[in-house]
């Protein structure tokens, strides 16, 4: 008994008192109807945070992830113009050179063959607004002289241009400008008139730097990223594309031009350099047309005139239409790539 008590020394532990039967039995019940509890729990909430996120993780995916159908950027155009057709270069015009006229350079979509080409025209501006904002202006309200090309701009109630110091061009213009129904071909083509426009009347005109590569920003409105035509997401500086010129252009005469009889100059451009052409002379009588004059030449290989082409005729008083139209090597088509313009002679 003394043990018992001595000083540092724990007393001898007693027996553990046991719990009843059918309470430990309820309280295990307990535990586990808890744990079920919370596990339901968890799975619904888990569910519904699933429910949640994943409307939003899809409506993610379909903005990030799927492209509109059709539309291109303008400084990456699909491939609308064909390849080379029986030895046919498809090449971009060289840029204007400064002239004194006042007459402004204008581009014009047109059909040769199966294809459709970019023509210019050089027309009569008025002094009202820059070199540039003239060349659009034109080509957006007027028709062309030949009725051969087209143009499916609108007259725009606002249109501004400008240049910065790197050779880059900006056109704003008001959405009007662009209400016309276009396919994806024709609606490339469109904005590759206006750029080949605005950088030929900016050359033209001494406000760019020819030596260099000329691009062209489109706002509409003031803003980027407008899809033109539904077809062409803008507001990328856009350079001219290659092939989108016309493989045989006449230069002069213009359509409808009045010339002094005599030696008549006939002048223009293919894009195969030495290659040759096929020119012909009709006499035009109302819609009567008959054979006058015709042959072959070559246009120049040479680096400055490359392409270029030169024909002298004697015609008297008259009309008259000339049409030119590349050699096919193959021989398989007679009239390849033709150009056709009317005159009249005084």
């Amino acid at each position: 008994m003394l043990d018992s008590v001595l000083p540092g020394k724990p007393p001898a532990p007693g027996p553990v008192p046991r719990e009843p039967p059918r309470t430990a039995q309820r309280r295990d019940r307990t535990i586990s109807q808890r744990g079920q509890n919370l596990t339901a729990a968890s799975r619904r909430t888990r569910r519904s945070l699933l429910l949640l996120v994943l409307p939003a993780a899809l409506a993610l995916s379909g903005c990030v992830a799927t492209p509109q159908p059709g539309i291109t950027n303008s400084n990456t155009p699909s491939r609308t113009v064909p390849g080379p057709t029986a030895g046919v270069a498809t090449t971009s015009a060289p840029l204007e050179s400064t002239q004194a006229s006042n007459k402004a350079p204008v581009y014009w979509i047109g059909r040769s063959n199966e294809n459709v080409f970019l023509y210019r025209e050089f027309r009569d501006v008025s002094e009202d607004d820059n070199p540039i904002t003239r060349a659009l202006r034109v080509m957006m309200s007027q028709k062309p002289l030949d009725p051969d090309f087209f143009t499916p701009w609108q007259n725009p109630k606002m249109l501004a241009t400008s240049i910065s110091g790197k050779n880059v061009i900006t056109v704003d213009v008001s959405a009007d400008a662009f209400n016309s129904n276009l396919d994806a071909d024709m609606a490339e083509r469109a904005i590759q008139q206006l750029v080949y426009t605005a950088t030929a009347a900016g050359a033209s005109a001494g406000l760019t730097d020819t030596g260099q590569q000329i691009q062209v920003v489109v706002l509409v409105d003031g803003h980027t990223d407008y899809v033109a035509f539904n077809r062409v997401r803008l507001g990328s500086p856009t350079s001219r594309s290659v092939g989108m010129v016309a493989p045989v252009w006449i230069i002069d005469p213009q359509e409808g031009a009045e010339l002094a009889d005599g030696a008549v100059k006939i002048s223009g451009r293919s894009t195969v350099p030495g290659g040759k052409l096929r020119w012909e002379l009709l006499r035009t009588d109302g819609s009567a047309k008959a054979p006058y004059l015709n042959g072959t030449i070559t246009a120049a290989s040479e680096a400055d005139q490359a392409g270029m082409f030169n024909l002298g005729v004697n015609l008297g008083p008259g009309s008259y239409e000339v049409r030119v139209s590349q050699v096919d090597p193959a021989g398989k088509v007679k009239d390849l790539n033709v150009d056709t313009r009317g005159f009249t002679v005084k």
